[in-house]
């Protein structure tokens, strides 16, 4: 067998390794379980692809960026390496391939998002596979008190055992040490086995600039562009219209500048992505998305027209400058308005301690066993979809329910072949099951659709295991099958013997976090106005002491910088009477302060979306003014 150094160099090209990487794979080839703490562009991919070619199985590889996945799995298949992704955008007939290559050990890495554990037909193939390795990407999404929790990631740990992962490799840029410990403690990582590299990289200038006006802004960030040499640049912004916005104005004064978000179509983003890397000087006008698992190394620029919303995500997004070792500038513009947007988002994310006392009601009130869906739930209660899912979660840490496999109510499946080839290959107890299954479906023009109730009533048998004899169908190749209407199935363990005491502790874990969001922004803040080197300020965030300062961020080149108060809009008395008549319209919209106030900053919710409150002309009219502040006075008003 090749050695890690000959196989790096044949299979990759390296003839070196970069500082932790050796370390890193040779304890997955030792068995153990690790976590990767490298900057933005440290190498961490390598860390998993070259154990994946010298391991017997495959390389699951949990990532929730598809063009990270894209860009890499390209690299791999044109250094001869096999590799795939599995999500929705696969066509059925490309879904199967991907699986039978993975089946038949063809595959050395297959790429999925978090998500993906949720879906049966998933679930049933990662029963099947040999996983020597699983590769978790982003892994601080694990950590409660990390910057960006995502409840799917705290179930890959029993994901990994359950699919019998020999080995664990977690892989971030940005976690704290609190972050690290709690991600070594789920994932059962040895402290030896955990490998952080320096975090802190001499070739990124920082500059953190306080402005007074969003025109102040526009023009040093138009003189910035103007004045310094040509370079490919990334302008992060908060919005996605002040990044159609931004794009417009730049490409107005003639730079070439494309503006990046969510908004758009996935061929759209696709387009842009090329356009950026085919050119050494082009400007994309961001949302924070942009840029995670882009791989060009020569971006010389990185603005922030918006404040980042975490020195984690801070350190993320100037890490994708300068990865050729070259001098690169990352300027953030800090407009204390801006932050208002930042801290209401927070705001509103936090359901009322009423939400939860009425979700809590409603899920002790069923039977032992039930099955509800998430959108269900969130549009019923008013709570935003990743909050619910999270409250969720927090029940079953705390043992009060278990969540089985996702399942869809609505089945419908076009055949591949006749009825009767199809049952011939089934004998027994198996052909009995489908031949009933198939009698509950009705045919339209080519496909058919499943009566999920009658075939309940006619096999005798739970919906999870119809479900299972379709996708096994799919498997086979005998039906190309289409589901939705995901419900989740859950069993309640145990009551709670005080729901208020329950209710109360969960208000406390989302309120908690409400006021992580609020202390991050709070650190970001600080450090623009740190009276001390900036850059060895936010090392030591993520645990590395410098040595000295590093001599030219904005503190070492000029001291520190104050900022200029943001205005404050006010409640008089004809606006509150407006605020007040509104809501006796809409009671179970309006129903509490914070909805109200949710409301009046712009920020939509659930409930106000399916009002359609959103276009209402109070909606967002107090945009500019604190979140506490509306919650205070309406707070003082007996009526509410």
């Amino acid at each position: 067998m090749a050695s890690l150094q000959e196989t790096v160099k044949k299979c990759f090209g390296f003839d070196t390794l970069r500082p932790g990487q050796s370390q890193i794979m040779q304890q997955l080839l030792d068995g153990h379980n690790s976590v990767a703490i490298f900057p933005t562009g440290g190498g961490k991919s390598l860390c998993y692809q070259a154990p994946a070619v010298m391991l017997p199985g495959i390389t699951l590889v949990v990532s929730p960026l598809l063009a990270l996945m894209k860009d890499q799995i390209d690299a791999l298949l044109a250094l001869g390496i096999g590799a795939a992704r599995l999500d929705s955008s696969l066509s059925f007939d490309e879904y199967r391939t991907v699986c039978d290559r993975a089946r038949s050990g063809d595959l050395k890495l297959l790429y999925v998002a978090p998500e993906r554990f949720n879906n049966e037909r998933f679930k049933l193939l990662a029963t099947d596979l040999n996983i020597s390795l699983m590769a978790i990407d982003e892994a601080h999404c694990i950590s409660q008190w990390g910057h960006n929790f995502r409840p799917d990631y705290l179930k890959l740990a029993e994901h990994a055992k359950y699919f019998g992962a020999e080995r664990v490799l977690a892989l971030t840029a940005t976690a704290t040490p609190e972050v690290v410990e709690d991600i070594s403690r789920h994932l059962d990582v040895a402290q030896e086995h955990v490998v952080r590299t320096p975090f802190y990289r001499a070739n990124l200038a920082l500059r953190l600039s306080p402005v007074s006006s969003d025109s102040e802004r526009k023009k040093r960030l138009l003189d910035g562009l103007q004045s310094r040499p040509p370079g490919a640049g990334i302008i992060y912004v908060t919005l996605q219209r002040t990044a159609e916005e931004v794009a417009q104005w730049l490409n107005d004064n003639n730079l070439k500048a494309r503006a990046y978000h969510a908004g758009l179509k996935d061929d759209a983003r696709e387009a842009i992505q090329e356009w950026f890397m085919a050119d050494p000087t082009r400007v994309v006008v961001a949302t924070i998305a942009f840029g995670m698992g882009i791989d060009k190394s020569d971006i010389r620029y990185v603005y922030h027209y918006n404040p980042a919303k975490s020195l984690e995500n801070y350190a993320q997004e100037v890490g994708r400058a300068g990865r050729d070792g070259s001098a690169s500038l990352c300027e953030m513009f800090y407009l204390p308005a801006d932050r208002r947007v930042l801290d209401n988002f927070s705001y509103g994310d936090t359901p009322s301690p009423h939400s939860i006392e009425k979700l809590l009601q409603f899920v002790f009130d069923q039977e032992e066993s039930f099955e509800v869906g998430n959108y269900e739930l969130s549009t019923r209660f008013d709570i935003r979809t990743l909050v619910l899912r999270t409250l969720l979660v927090y029940l079953e840490l705390e043992g009060y329910l278990k969540a089985g496999t996702p399942i869809y109510s609505e089945h419908s499946f076009k055949p591949l072949c006749s009825s009767q080839e199809m049952l011939s290959h089934f004998d027994g107890e198996k052909l009995i099951f489908l031949r009933q299954i198939l009698s509950c479906s009705r045919k339209a023009k080519i496909w058919f659709s499943l009566d999920m109730e009658a075939a309940i009533t006619k096999t005798g048998s739970e919906q999870f295991r119809i479900s299972q004899a379709l996708n096994h169908l799919a498997e086979r190749g005998f039906v190309e099958l289409q589901s939705k209407g995901v419900k989740v199935p859950y069993r309640i363990l145990k009551h709670p013997a005080n729901l208020t005491e329950l209710q109360q502790a969960l208000w406390h874990q989302v309120e908690t976090r409400e006021q992580g969001d609020i202390a991050r922004m709070d650190q970001v803040e600080a450090l623009v106005t740190a009276n001390a080197c900036q850059a060895s300020i936010l090392s030591a965030h993520f645990g590395e002491q410098l040595e000295q300062p590093c001599g030219q961020c904005s503190f070492c080149e000029q001291g520190s910088q104050s900022l200029v108060d943001a205005p404050t809009a006010k409640i008089d008395d004809q606006l509150l009477s407006k605020i007040l008549a509104l809501r006796n319209e809409h009671p179970q919209v309006l129903e509490d302060d914070r909805a109200i106030a949710r409301f009046l900053v712009g920020v939509s919710s659930p409930a106000i979306s399916r009002a359609k409150l959103s276009k209402h002309v109070l909606f967002a009219r107090l945009a500019d003014m604190p979140f506490e502040q509306i919650t205070a006075r309406l707070n003082k008003l007996e009526m509410l």
